[in-house]
Parts: C-alpha cells; sequence; structure tokens
C-alpha cells in the first residue's frame, strides 16, 4: 500500500479521497536557508538560526499550502500533556516572534475555521486529529514523555462527539530503532496497553520502542476504531535527507513543522 504522505516541493502532504477542507502535512529539510548543515528548511524559532529563515521558509509554506501565516498558531512545546482550544483570537500566536502565550503546550484544538495549529518536531510523534462531519482539528506532540502522560487520551477527552466519527493520522517520527533504558521503560508498563506489541528488548538496560505504535495502541484501548487511525511508514531516523533528527543528528539539527488547519 502506498504512503498517504505524498511529497511536493518541502512538504509531506497526507492525501486521502474523504479529506476534502482541511490541510494536513509536514516540512521536510531540503531546499532551504539555514545552515542545520546547509540549506536546511529549518522552522523553529527557539534554535540558533537567522530569525528571517524562519519567516522565508513559513512564507514559503503558506504559499505552498495557501494558508496565510496570520492564521498559524504556534505553541510553546515543553514535553509535558497540556492540552488547550484554540479560537480564532489566537490566530498569529508566536508565528512572528516566540512569546510567553501557549508556554507549556504540547497539543492544541480548535473548532474554529480559517486556523492552523503547527508545532515542531525533530523525532517525537506528530499526532493529527480531525473531524470534517464536527468541524473539529487537533495537533499533538508525543515523545517518550507524552506518549507516557497519555496526551492523545487528553486530546480525546475534549470532543463533544462520539470517536467513530474521529480520524487520526499518526505521522513521520523516529523509528523503532530508539532505544529507552529499563527507567523509562517501566513507566510504560504502567499503561493500559500491551507493552510486548511496542518494545523490543535488545540487551541489559536497551529497549527498542515504537512511539508511533504506542500511541495507536493507545487510541484504540480508548475507543478510537483501528480503521481511523493511519500510521505512516515515513521515519525521521531513518531518512536524513528528507528530515531532521534530534537523536541521530545529536541536537545539531532544525526542525520540521507539522500543521493541520481547516
Amino acid at each position: 500500500m502506498q504512503d498517504k504522505f505524498k511529497k511536493k516541493h518541502h512538504i509531506l502532504e497526507y492525501e486521502d479521497d474523504y479529506l476534502k477542507n482541511i490541510k494536513l502535512g509536514i516540512t521536510t529539510r531540503e531546499d532551504g536557508f539555514s545552515p542545520f548543515p546547509r540549506n536546511a528548511f529549518n522552522m523553529a524559532r527557539y534554535i540558533d538560526d537567522n530569525q528571517q529563515n524562519i519567516t522565508q521558509h513559513q512564507e514559503m509554506l503558506a504559499t505552498a499550502i495557501e494558508f496565510p501565516r496570520e492564521q498559524w498558531v504556534f505553541p510553546i512545546q515543553t514535553h509535558e500533556n497540556k492540552v488547550v482550544e484554540i479560537t480564532e483570537q489566537d490566530r498569529g500566536t508566536n508565528i512572528d516572534s516566540l512569546t510567553d502565550r501557549l508556554h507549556g503546550v504540547d497539543a492544541l484544538y480548535t473548532y474554529d475555521e480559517n486556523i492552523l495549529l503547527t508545532m515542531c518536531y525533530a523525532d517525537c510523534v506528530p499526532i493529527y486529529f480531525y473531524s470534517e462531519k464536527h468541524h473539529f482539528i487537533g495537533l499533538a506532540h508525543a515523545g517518550w514523555r507524552g506518549t507516557v502522560g497519555q496526551i492523545v487520551i487528553e486530546m480525546i477527552s475534549h470532543l463533544d462527539f462520539e470517536l467513530s466519527d474521529l480520524s487520526v493520522v499518526i505521522g513521520p517520527a523516529t523509528s523503532s530503532s530508539y532505544e529507552i533504558n529499563d527507567d523509562i521503560k517501566s513507566k510504560f508498563e504502567a499503561l493500559p496497553i500491551d507493552i510486548n506489541q511496542y518494545i523490543e528488548t535488545r540487551d541489559v538496560n536497551r529497549h527498542g520502542i515504537d512511539l508511533k505504535l504506542a500511541n495507536a495502541l493507545l487510541l484504540e484501548n480508548a475507543g478510537v476504531p483501528k480503521s481511523n487511525i493511519y500510521i505512516t511508514d515515513y521515519a525521521t531516523s531513518e531518512d536524513l535527507s528528507l528530515f531532521f533528527s534530534y537523536r541521530v543528528e545529536k541536537g545539531n539539527t532544525g526542525r520540521m513543522l507539522a500543521f493541520i488547519g481547516q
């Protein structure tokens, strides 16, 4: 089966025959202006980069997806599980420059139109939520902390409609080459899902973990139909021609921007 994320210019855009009015995707790393290591399409203002580079990249993305920057919203992520509702009054937050607004937020959702929810990634899992029927979109940032904190469950607790009407897309993130130690593994053992489905013990204090699958299993366990959850095969840690990878590049790298708008 072909992956539903299709490459277009600086973007992997999600395509589905049933998706009519929602823009959903993630930027890639190539053909930009940032030095990570060169010509990188960095989208994060919070790392050591010329701010004009990010603005140029934003403008290029805005043109490509036909969604003006003035309608974007960006939170200050801190690897926790706080979820915030966004309204039209929040449009433009942290786009031209970073502020104290939406600090400590790793998931956003809205029922309003003409809003693009955005967040930065470089291995953590971008998780997109939508229901065109109910004019709902959401975006979550799930590293291992967000996954243990069940940020996806926090997200769906804010729905005012049935889970059968919700679709979830799990985007490009690190593969199961990502490893955790015994201490972190013990935190996952407390989750209400079968740890053997997404964690593989490889050696003493070394366990490979599939964070994309872990989040899918949490959603299934909470009642989201499996058929409503899509997981991409794209892996950030496996393809450095397309993606930034914080782990592989030891932190010296840019960030992709995941987005969903209606």
